[in-house]
């Protein structure tokens, strides 16, 4: 039997583009997405948790889309909504005890409420829409700690540069695995979603 030709989203979607040191402003289609959330500093053991159960929920839907409708994808990069009540503690001051987080990996058009059903997925572990239309992004090439100085860019001037606001949450897009890839080499996609000021 021959196998389902794989789909790979992030060749295919527009949002998985960007470029070092260029903003660009994009239309971002609805897509839904596998989720779990969280709060506080990324570097504990709950973060490393809520990877493990967003993945294994990942796989278990790929296989069951896979012997079930016998249509084939590649697992999508992690992606995540990072916010703070006060920004602030975000851009600038870095206070990561203060963050909130969603972490997220999007699934094809194809992939219903019923197949998740069926996939035995922790109680944390959603599906659900994402809507953020208009976003500004760029690519991130380092650390994670280093994004500080392209997110203030991202804020402070070519967002009010086109007479926007940011609305939404931040949103990261991590090309790499952070879990083998040293944090210099490291490639994550910085969108922010943005509105009329």
């Amino acid at each position: 039997m021959r196998m389902p030709e794989k789909v790979d989203l992030k060749k295919t979607l527009d949002g998985y583009r960007a470029k070092r040191g260029e903003f660009r402003f994009l239309d971002v289609p609805d897509a839904r997405y596998l989720m779990i959330d969280g709060h506080g500093d990324p570097n504990t053991g709950a973060f490393g948790e809520a990877i493990e159960a967003l993945y294994l929920v990942a796989y278990r839907l790929k296989f069951a889309s896979r012997r079930e409708l016998g249509r084939d994808y590649v697992v999508p990069p992690l992606e995540g909504l990072w916010w703070a009540d006060d920004m602030a503690v975000f851009t600038s001051a870095r206070d990561k005890s203060l963050w909130h987080w969603t972490l997220m990996i999007l699934v094809p058009e194809w992939v219903e409420d019923s197949l998740f059903a069926g996939v035995d997925a922790p109680a944390e572990v959603r599906l659900e829409p994402l809507a953020e239309g208009r976003c500004l992004q760029t690519l991130h090439v380092g650390a994670f700690d280093d994004e500080g100085p392209v997110l203030a860019r991202m804020h402070d001037e070519a967002i009010p540069a086109e007479g926007l606001v940011p609305t939404g949450r931040h949103h990261e897009i991590y090309l790499s695995d952070f879990r083998r890839v040293p944090p210099e080499r490291r490639r994550t996609i910085l969108r922010q979603p943005v509105g009329p000021a």
